[in-house]
């Protein structure tokens, strides 16, 4: 097998749409975490132990 033969046929390249792609799905996924944790702070404790959570579960942060 040649060298040639053995190379990506399309090297690793980022551009500025990628990017601002990426950006946009954070932003994306940090207003759905915003918002189900602001309707499960709504809810009773009773409510979220129902559903197999506590407050504690709520309000934790997920790295």
């Amino acid at each position: 097998m040649e060298f040639d033969q053995n190379r990506a046929g399309k090297p690793f390249s980022v551009t500025l749409l990628d990017i601002f792609r990426a950006g946009v799905a954070i932003v994306v996924r940090w207003h759905k975490r915003r918002t189900t944790r602001a309707a499960l702070n709504a809810l009773s404790d009773t409510q979220l132990q129902d559903i197999g959570l506590t407050r504690h579960d709520v309000c934790r942060r997920e790295k």
